[in-house]
């Protein structure tokens, strides 16, 4: 069982005691524990018994059930909790802005348990005399069911990607002689995932062996020489079938897009006993395209753009720029981040932290900056040659200024211009606020640029090449969020920037050390969009970086 399968046991018990109305505070110190769990760097099944209580967050009472997951795969008091639930219930807690308190109050009080009732009660306008909710709540809970209904069934790349390499490593294991590869969409490394596909040259029997033994596992045969298996509490495995000779071929054919596919297939030849995928292009005298970007149907073009292109790596990244830390809502220290990224090889480490307008995160008002940058003079003395950069996540108000003056805002090294609040705009509010943040001369870089989170909320309305003309014009840089559930700006619109040569930087947002490992889930999604090294802010070296920072301040000048 992975962290993020035992996080998620614990986030699920904490939301059902508050939504049962049990002791608040063992629910909160649940939460608190799926939270450290997730961002813990060491993957807790790989530990000995002895050594799970030594973890930062896990006590005596979360490490017995942790130890009691990882043996028996189930946690007992979670269990006769969701037994007490109605399934609706549980499933409203996928949708945006129903908290705990709130779903209790639609099952106790309105009686309401499934999403079918919730989606009717909102029509009918019943919402709105519930304590907690008015019509703006009842909307947004609308369209958030909508919404949710449209991406049922999907997973996170990040949150999957530990139990697709484990299975892979687990039937390459058994069937030593086999050939046994990942395809589909996880391998194109899209955001996100119905399943897990595999292609393997195993037949049925084998497939049903190898899992038949495993306490409630489904296993299904929709189509020859292809297997799903649904695994309990996992994500759906999805096995394609070949013969030996035909491996490359279905490798090829089961890894591009729907749109890639059925191109390439009208225009040129895959042949069946194709000796390497490599071979397939080759034959079509096309250079070879990477299974991330096999994506549309443009093959000629795509060709033309991978050829002599070298795709940025996780280890093109040298800084990590944009950071929060306890000043505002981060869980470490300054000291403690940039020792943490000296540790991990990175050069430099570019602090900002929530601007004045973001009180919920304990936004740093301008006496707080003051101080902030005295302790960040102090550290660059003492762990030189790295260097801590002065940096906020400004907040674009409204009207798309920025939450500080510009005496304030002159004594950051460089500006994270945000949208955090308001953001269900139409496309008319949402480009004058960000077009106004662009055109600030403090703005260095347009930060998670559509505000969208990945599966639970989307993005503001905005126009792309407009927001990328902009960027160019003002010489602002745009932010690629490395958060799994951000991925913002979308990879679609990387070869673009670049056309216009604006810059991109891939982000980190961490608000934890653990949080610095999210750029590898960032460059992940940017090989989507074709992005290299030197296309990408983050990728500078220190004295690239100072240099940027100089000619940057020159041109705003």
């Amino acid at each position: 069982m992975t962290n993020y399968e035992i996080a998620d046991h614990f986030s699920l018990l904490s939301k059902l005691m508050d939504i049962h109305g049990e002791d608040s505070f063992k629910a909160k110190s649940y939460g608190s524990a799926a939270f450290n769990i997730e961002k813990s760097p060491v993957e807790l099944s790989t530990l000995n018994p002895q050594d799970l209580f030594n973890v930062k967050g896990i006590g005596k009472t979360t490490g017995a059930k942790v130890l009691e997951l990882l043996e028996t795969g189930k946690l007992t008091v979670l269990e006769n909790l969701i037994a007490q639930t109605p399934p609706g219930i549980i499933e409203m807690m996928n949708i945006k802005g129903l908290g705990p308190k709130k779903i209790a109050t639609i099952w106790h009080e309105l009686g309401i348990e499934t999403l079918g009732e919730l989606e009717y009660a909102c029509m009918e306008n019943r919402l709105v005399t519930a304590k907690g909710f008015g019509a703006k709540t009842q909307e947004s809970v609308l369209q958030s069911l909508l919404y949710f209904k449209q991406n049922q069934g999907f997973h996170l790349w990040a949150e999957v990607e530990q139990s697709a390499l484990l299975m892979l490593k687990k039937l390459q294991e058994a069937f030593a002689h086999n050939k046994v590869a990942l395809s589909g969409p996880y391998r194109r490394q899209a955001e996100t995932l119905e399943m897990i596909d595999f292609v393997c040259d195993l037949n049925e029997k084998e497939i049903e062996e190898f899992f038949g033994q495993i306490e409630g596992v489904i296993i299904e045969k929709p189509e020859v020489k292809l297997m799903k298996v649904q695994l309990p509490g996992t994500v759906l495995f999805s096995f394609h079938l070949c013969a030996r000779r035909e491996f490359y071929s279905t490798l090829f054919m089961t890894s591009g897009s729907a749109e890639f596919i059925e191109a390439f297939c009208k225009a040129y030849t895959v042949p069946l006993h194709a000796e390497s995928e490599e071979a397939i292009f080759a034959l079509n005298n096309l250079p070879f395209i990477p299974a991330a970007q096999r994506e549309g149907s443009e093959i000629e073009k795509l060709a033309h753009r991978v050829k002599g292109q070298v795709l940025i790596m996780p280890a093109d990244i040298k800084g990590i720029i944009h950071s929060h830390s306890k000043w505002s809502d981060g869980a470490e220290t300054i000291e403690d981040m940039a020792k943490a990224a000296k540790e991990k090889g990175f050069e430099y480490l570019v602090i900002s932290d929530h601007s004045q307008a973001a009180f919920y995160a304990k936004g740093l008002s301008p006496e707080s900056i003051s101080a902030q940058h005295a302790e960040i003079d102090a550290l660059n003395i003492k762990l030189a040659p790295f260097k801590i950069f002065k940096s906020i996540e400004a907040d674009i108000l409204n009207d798309g200024q920025l939450d500080y003056n510009a005496k304030v805002l002159n004594t950051f090294d460089l500006v994270i211009a945000s949208v955090h609040s308001n953001l269900k705009m139409n496309e008319e509010k949402a480009m004058m606020r960000v077009m106004n943040a662009i055109k600030n001369p403090f703005t260095t870089i347009l930060g998670h640029p559509s505000g969208r989170l990945l599966l639970s909320r989307r993005g503001y309305p905005l126009d792309y090449k407009q927001i990328i003309d902009a960027c160019a014009a003002h010489h602002v840089v745009i932010e690629l969020n490395a958060h799994p559930r951000r991925l913002d700006l979308d990879w679609r619109w990387i070869e673009y920037a670049m056309e216009k040569k604006v810059l991109l930087s891939i982000d980190p947002d961490a608000h934890a050390i653990a949080g610095y490992h999210d750029v590898y889930y960032g460059v992940m999604a940017a090989q989507k969009g074709g992005l290299c090294a030197k296309n990408n802010l983050s990728s500078y070296s220190l004295k690239d970086f100072e240099l940027f920072l100089e000619k940057y301040r020159a041109k705003k000048a």
